[in-house]
């Protein structure tokens, strides 16, 4: 069976090309449509996602026509919804929503995406077998302070490793830091769950005490943020789109939406097999990864805001309201009927 790691080169022209279909005209409009600018990190759930929904239609049958962009940096999302160039954000880390807040940047998050983590910790070596192993060696991340690093951060912490006894290596996104791994570049480091069905062709396997969205799962993945401005302006626009993806969520939940999904990635992942797709199908399904009922706490966002400051990438933990609004996913919710 082939891996499911994708380069960023691959990624982004199955990306882009999801991305023109998501906002071709291509269903007949019953009505005027409103356009909505979407933009998330992207990523093999993020953009097999998005395939999804275009087969699904479910955004224009909440009356909208999307565009949908995806960037590898999740730091070009902020200026793009502060200069109004794209309305929301759907699926992204949200570290830097919280750091411009705090800066006094006019932004909200609005909702849960993909709620929890959805990445393992894989070694090549013999001699580590549980995460207190992992103290002494070198770790591949992104750079300190980014989602890859924080969140080896907290899974050290949890298992009493001091995160100052490991050497942090800047290796860059989740399927270059398995590659090093598989490579021996370095000793261990955490990539996406997609990796693991074909992890012992490898060579490599899951560290004891790695499978992070089981042992992190306070530790929130990706959420939906927008700027103020959009949310007065658009206010309506961005419910409904919340809506859409909401029920899109609930189905990724149901025994129906297996052959859709494997469908989805097939024409979104080249590269990825039939049974790939259906193990991230039964993965997804079985760790309830997405936020079906869209609100996020303010437990979840306060444990991400107490990371940030021990991290020193936030200075002090803002109160709730003052990054959080929501308002809209509840209002989303009452368009479902729930």
């Amino acid at each position: 069976m082939k891996s499911c790691g994708f380069t960023r080169r691959e990624l982004g022209r199955f990306a882009a090309a999801g991305a023109g279909a998501l906002a071709s005209p291509a269903l007949v409009r019953a009505q005027a449509r409103t356009a909505v600018n979407i933009i998330s990190t992207q990523g093999v759930a993020t953009v097999a996602m998005q395939e999804l929904m275009k087969r699904q239609g479910y955004l224009q049958e909440f009356g909208l026509e999307p565009r949908a962009t995806f960037v590898v940096d999740g730091s070009r999302i902020m200026g793009s919804l502060l200069s109004g160039e794209n309305d929301i954000c759907i699926f992204s880390g949200f570290a830097q929503v919280l750091t411009a807040a705090e800066k006094g940047a006019k932004v909200k998050l609005l909702a849960g995406a993909l709620l929890k983590l959805q990445h393992q910790i894989y070694t090549k070596r013999p001699e580590i077998r549980t995460m207190k192993d992992l103290a002494g060696k070198t770790i591949g991340v992104a750079s300190l302070g980014a989602l890859a690093h924080s969140m080896v951060v907290d899974a050290l912490r949890r298992n009493g490793v001091d995160e100052k006894s490991v050497r942090f290596a800047n290796i860059g996104s989740a399927p270059d830091i398995f590659r090093a791994v598989a490579a021996g570049v370095v000793d261990a480091g955490p990539s996406e769950s997609d990796a693991a069905e074909n992890y012992s062709r490898h060579g490599v396997r899951v560290v004891e005490g790695g499978e992070l969205y089981r042992e992190l799962p306070d530790f929130t993945f990706q959420a939906a943020y927008a700027a103020e401005r959009a949310i007065a302006r658009k206010r309506d626009t961005l419910v409904r789109t919340l809506a859409a993806y909401a029920k899109l969520y609930r189905f990724l939940m149901t025994e129906e939406s297996k052959e859709p999904w494997v469908a989805a990635c097939a024409a979104a992942l080249t590269r990825m097999e039939p049974a790939s797709a259906a193990w991230l199908w039964r993965f997804y399904r079985e760790n309830r990864l997405y936020a079906t009922d869209l609100v996020l706490s303010p437990q979840r966002v306060e444990y991400m805001q107490k990371l940030n400051v021990s991290l020193d990438v936030q200075k002090r933990v803002l109160p709730y309201e003052e990054v959080a609004d929501m308002t809209l996913a509840r209002d989303a919710l009452k368009l479902l009927g729930a």
